[in-house]
C-alpha cells in the first residue's frame, strides 16, 4: 500500500467533556472548508487506535487538547513528532500514549505511516466537567487553532 498523497486532519477529544472537545471542533471547521486532498476526522480515541486512522496518508495533523499548566487557556501550540521523544515509553500496548503509538506504527508498518505527523494542541482549562460547552478562552482559540492547521496543510502540500 503506497501513501495516498492526501492529508488527514484528526481532531481528538470528547464532545461532552468541556474543553476536551476543542480538537473535534477544529477538525469540523477544517472539514467545512471542503478542501481538496484533505480528509477530516473527529475521534474519541487514543493510543494505538490512531494508527488505522492515519495509515496510508502522506501527512497527518492531529489536533487535541493539552493541559500543561504552563500556558494560559486557549494558547495554541505546535509540535513535531521529535518534540515528544522524551514521553515515549515501553508501556503495555493497551496503555500507550500517542507518541508511543506513532513510534510503534513507524516500526511495525513504516511503509504506510505518514511522511509527516504534526500536532496542534490547545491549552485547556477544564476537561472534567460534563458539558457540551467549552470555556470562553478555549472557544475563542478555535479560530487560531484552525489557522495553525491551515498553515500546516499548506506546509505539507509544499513538502
Amino acid at each position: 500500500m503506497a501513501l495516498n498523497g492526501r492529508i488527514a486532519v484528526i481532531g481528538l477529544g470528547s464532545p461532552i467533556m468541556c474543553d476536551d472537545a476543542v480538537g473535534l471542533r477544529v477538525s469540523e471547521t477544517i472539514d467545512a472548508l471542503d478542501m481538496d486532498e484533505v480528509d477530516c476526522f473527529q475521534e474519541a480515541i487514543g493510543g494505538l487506535d490512531i494508527l488505522p486512522v492515519i495509515h496510508g496518508y502522506s501527512h497527518a495533523i492531529v489536533v487535541d487538547a493539552i493541559q500543561t499548566g504552563e500556558y494560559g487557556p486557549g494558547t495554541v501550540l505546535l509540535f513535531r513528532e521529535s518534540d515528544f521523544d522524551e514521553v515515549i515509553t515501553d508501556a503495555a500496548t493497551h496503555d500507550v500514549n500517542l507518541p508511543t503509538a506513532i513510534k510503534i506504527g513507524r516500526k511495525m508498518d513504516p511503509e504506510i505511516m505518514p511522511e509527516t505527523i504534526s500536532f496542534v494542541a490547545v491549552e485547556v482549562q477544564d476537561i472534567k466537567t460534563v458539558t457540551e460547552t467549552m470555556t470562553p478562552e478555549v472557544e475563542a482559540a478555535v479560530d487560531s487553532a484552525k489557522a495553525a492547521v491551515l498553515h500546516l496543510i499548506e506546509t505539507a502540500r509544499g513538502a
